[in-house]
């Protein structure tokens, strides 16, 4: 089977099971990139091939281990699915991610980077991600009908896994989309809420661009991106008093693992006293 047939079947097996468009694309581009780092057909690869490929990802390219291993799911994949043959995981082990807590903005400091921003609908946008802790690509694809003022909630379509949820709509986030749409009035074949200057739907990395330009006229010297946004969402929440569960159907996340991270990010020691303090203020009191 040549190169070309594997990635057609690749294809037709990513759309047979139903993969998100964000994971076809992933894993049509990785394989591909395949393609071109060994210029040899693939059937031919042997595992040590694929080992020294990983290895100039991490080495040459400079890639995180989380992007690392992505391409190494996506090769699983395609040997597993498309090749029929299973990868050894001792030969070609996942690379250990080192999680590392992401940065997280005070109330004050995100409020800057709002007033930061360029232009009426870049800080609409922003001030949305904030809002409800959406998704850089959740925030493109949001649609004027998924604005709910009524019930004060967004609706997020197709989320990550696929999968719709509501998410908070905030008094102060209807009042700058009501004016961001009054004075903008985007009109889009797709009714796409957010449009670029060629009025066409906002790409993700023209979203990432504004929020690092807001970041940069603000003066906050913090290594944020504008992921960071939801990452404050979800702790800011958490300080006043709302529950893992609550913000884990917030965010859309499938296990509640993943939400409990944000007990590590919130500012809970506020509340805590050291027993080293009391111990010596009973002493004190004797």
């Amino acid at each position: 089977m040549t190169n070309e047939e594997i990635l057609q079947k690749l294809e037709e097996e990513i759309h047979l099971r139903g993969f998100s468009p964000h994971t076809h694309e992933e894993y049509m581009l990785r394989a591909k990139s395949l393609m071109l780092y060994t210029n040899r057909p693939l059937e031919e690869l042997a595992e040590q091939d694929l080992r020294a490929y990983l290895l100039y990802l991490l080495d040459v390219k400079k890639l995180s281990a989380a992007s690392v291993n992505g391409y190494n799911s996506a090769l699983r994949f395609l040997y597993g699915a498309i090749l029929h043959r299973h990868l050894n995981f001792y030969d070609i082990p996942r690379h250990k991610h080192i999680y590392t807590y992401p940065t997280i903005l005070t109330m004050q400091e995100i409020q800057q980077i709002f007033d930061s921003a360029d232009s009426l609908r870049d800080k609409t946008m922003l001030m949305t991600i904030y809002g409800g802790g959406l998704r850089v690509s959740e925030i493109v694809n949001l649609k004027t009908s998924d604005i709910y003022a009524s019930s004060m909630r967004i609706l997020i379509r197709q989320g990550k896994g696929r999968r719709d949820r509501f998410t908070l709509l905030s008094k102060t986030n209807l009042d700058i989309l009501t004016k961001y749409w009054y004075s903008y009035k985007p009109k889009h074949p797709e009714h796409y809420l957010f449009l670029n200057r060629s009025k066409n739907k906002m790409t993700t990395r023209g979203a990432s661009d504004i929020f690092r330009r807001a970041l940069r006229k603000s003066g906050i010297q913090k290594p944020a991106s504008i992921h960071t946004l939801r990452h404050c969402f979800a702790t800011h929440l958490l300080e006043n008093g709302a529950d893992l569960y609550q913000i884990k159907k917030l965010l859309g996340h499938t296990h509640i693992q993943t939400t409990s991270r944000y007990l590590h990010l919130s500012n809970f020691e506020n509340n805590l006293t050291s027993p080293l303090d009391s111990l010596f203020i009973k002493t004190e009191d004797q």
